[in-house]
């Protein structure tokens, strides 16, 4: 069976927000599509339904006409989804979309569109989200931590939004930072924190993380540690051939489970944008309310590519070590400790985090594949493009080919078969390590 095949529903159980009726939607469903997204800290997803009439009784009328989905349940909202849909292949059937196994795992409606009602049947679509983001939105964050990063991450995921110790993947981070949350929300605080967190890794200032939910649970993962691991952590080699089979010249068997379908090369390098950003060099001038003095640092990705790795710095000479950009900013003294030291020295971490975030958006590539439901977002995939030319070797392009780390995917299921894209980044060219 191949993995673009029709998948299989096996659970799809929709629940009333009073937990009083459930109906069975997997006779109904006409499109799923589950998303993640290393900028998106909770998945989401989508699932369209066909439905007819007679399919539920209204609540207090149990003894009455059946009525739609829609008005029989009703769909107001906060319904709770128990889905798992069953792997298509070999490939597919150790990491299934199971969200059922567990109720605290089950995902949300947090809104209906596309409804169309006629007399005898109905559409719409559910846009689902996962309980932590409900939980999200009627949370704050209103103690003082004074811990390392890393565990104020951790403390927040599992004291406040109240997720599973074995669903928090954190990645441990070397500076301590002192904050008060402000009653902001929890998403919010840990995304503000993970442009100031450097990871914990010898020799290394390079700041940057990304926090993010795949269905595995939530991630806190630092941009070096995928940098430098991005040649073992690779899940799947894909390539892109019009024909299935051999590979000419290359030592290569074409998967069709493995292949690329479509692809398309969203950005290259953007001079002007990394200009305007700072990219490659910048000024930062802080004002220290203690002592009433400026500190000027001056910043260059040319000088510090020994810390934060590869990168991409094919432009012109004069432009890797000009100033781009000026940034002014003010120290933090005495918010919670009056005269000590400096609260997360922004010289340290503030230069670099900026870089490599944009660096690492250098390329932009999306590819549609087979139903690879053992992907996720943050994960390495290594593709291969055919060389353009007009010799008949056919060799794989050398700048194109290479490792990649997806930024996003979506998983989706229709009834003519089952499809993951993915937009992927990198921030250098080539076949070698990135």
């Amino acid at each position: 069976m191949a993995a673009s095949d029709r998948s299989n529903f096996q659970i799809a159980d929709l629940t009333s927000n009073d937990g009083l009726r459930t109906v069975d939607i997997r006779g109904g469903i006409i499109g799923f599509d589950y998303y993640e997204d290393i900028l998106s800290p909770t998945i989401t997803a989508k699932v369209k339904v066909v439905s007819s009439g007679g399919v539920i009784a209204k609540k207090g009328d149990d003894g009455g006409q059946k009525q739609s989905i829609y008005s029989g349940l009703p769909l107001r909202g906060g319904e709770a989804l128990s889905l798992k849909i069953e792997g298509n292949s070999e490939n597919n059937k150790e990491s299934e979309i199971d969200f059922s196994s567990n109720f605290r795992n089950y995902l949300y409606v947090s809104g209906i569109s596309d409804i169309d009602i006629g007399s005898r049947s109905e559409t719409f679509t559910l846009n689902l989200v996962s309980r932590e983001a409900v939980s999200n939105e009627t949370s704050r964050v209103g103690k003082k931590y004074t811990s390392s990063i890393s565990d104020s991450v951790k403390n927040i995921l599992r004291d406040i939004i109240d997720t599973d110790e074995n669903r928090i993947d954190v990645d441990p981070t070397s500076n301590k930072y002192d904050f008060i949350g402000n009653l902001r929300k929890p998403f919010t605080v840990i995304t503000w924190l993970a442009s100031k967190s450097v990871p914990n890794t010898s020799g290394s200032n390079d700041a940057g993380f990304f926090f993010y939910q795949t269905k595995e649970g939530f991630k806190f993962k630092s941009i070096l540690n995928i940098i430098q691991n991005i040649d073992k952590n690779k899940k799947a080699t894909y390539i892109y051939s019009e024909t299935s089979g051999s590979y000419d010249n290359q030592e290569v068997e074409i998967n069709n489970d493995f292949r690329i379908q479509n692809y398309l090369f969203e950005k290259n390098q953007n001079l002007m944008e990394n200009l305007r950003m700072g990219s490659y060099s910048s000024n930062r001038f802080f004002f220290d309310p203690l002592t009433h003095n400026t500190t000027s640092v001056k910043y260059t990705y040319k000088d510090d590519i020994k810390n934060v790795g590869s990168g991409n710095l094919d432009i012109p000479e004069s432009l890797k070590t000009a100033p781009s950009r000026i940034i002014t900013g003010i120290f933090d003294r005495g918010t919670l400790k009056f005269g000590k030291d400096i609260n997360a020295l922004p010289t340290e971490f503030q230069s670099q985090s900026l870089t490599r975030y944009n660096s690492l958006f250098t390329q932009s590539l999306s590819i549609v594949v087979s139903l690879n439901t053992k992907l996720h977002a943050g994960d390495i995939v290594e593709c291969l493009f055919p060389l353009n030319t007009l010799s008949k070797a056919k060799d794989f392009d050398s700048e194109t080919s290479g490792l990649y780390i997806i930024k996003e995917l979506c998983h989706h299921f229709d009834v003519d078969g089952s499809y993951t894209s993915m937009k992927l980044i990198r921030d250098s060219f080539g076949l070698g390590k990135k």
